[in-house]
């Protein structure tokens, strides 16, 4: 249990809110037109997390831009349909915001997709900061969005916890001296997650609870 912890940070993707199915689905659709029949589901479950240039960069780097754009557009048209909530979650945001917990989320996604799905959530209330894709020239593993939402926070690293499903996650908040959490429900798997030594395993959201002594 850790009792100086004042601030909680979180990746939204995987995280806060289940947009697995619809990250899969939007790749498949993706890239069965760029390269026909050449990728299957476990085939795109190790892009969950980087960026889309990143991902797209690596396949073909003269269409990043066309298969971005092609990827957003079937995102934002099937978002409301795929998207999903995660059991505790809303429940364990709502209480760490009556507490007093500065709350933020740091994420390798677009601003604007990022509120829709807070809002769809209807997580959007709870957050005074959001630092996105946009906002930063790093993104996770590197320190700087969490050192961005910290500032904008008021907080410090000695005082924040970094809670996410993914390798950038964890190690975004080793980076910047924060305390980590991964989270078991990580469509990676928990031994994944693990795997990166997060400071704590949530095995449900409301564990953090628990992990910040409340």
């Amino acid at each position: 249990m850790t009792n100086n912890i004042t601030t909680v940070l979180f990746d939204l993707d995987g995280t806060l809110i289940d947009t697995n199915e619809l990250i899969i689905s939007t790749y498949l659709h993706t890239l069965e037109k760029y390269f026909p029949s050449k990728y299957q589901r476990e085939d795109v479950l190790p892009f969950l997390g980087p960026t889309l240039h990143d991902v797209f960069g690596n396949m073909n780097p003269d269409q990043i831009e066309e298969m971005v754009t092609d990827y957003r557009a079937y995102n934002i048209a099937n978002h409301d349909e795929l998207v999903k909530e995660f059991v505790g979650v809303s429940e364990t945001v709502q209480t760490l915001k009556e507490l007093g917990y500065k709350l933020g989320i740091v994420t390798t996604k677009r601003l604007d997709v990022t509120m829709k799905g807070l809002r769809l959530m209807k997580l959007d209330r709870f957050f005074e900061v959001i630092v996105a894709y946009d906002h930063v020239k790093k993104v996770k593993p590197d320190p700087e969005p969490i050192f961005l939402a910290l500032e904008q926070l008021a907080s410090t690293p000695a005082e924040a916890i970094m809670v996410g499903d993914n390798f950038h996650d964890i190690l975004a908040g080793k980076n910047a001296g924060t305390k980590t959490a991964g989270v078991a429900w990580s469509i990676k798997g928990r031994d994944y997650v693990a795997h990166y030594e997060p400071d704590y395993m949530l095995e449900n959201m409301t564990d953090l609870l628990t992990v910040l002594g409340e």
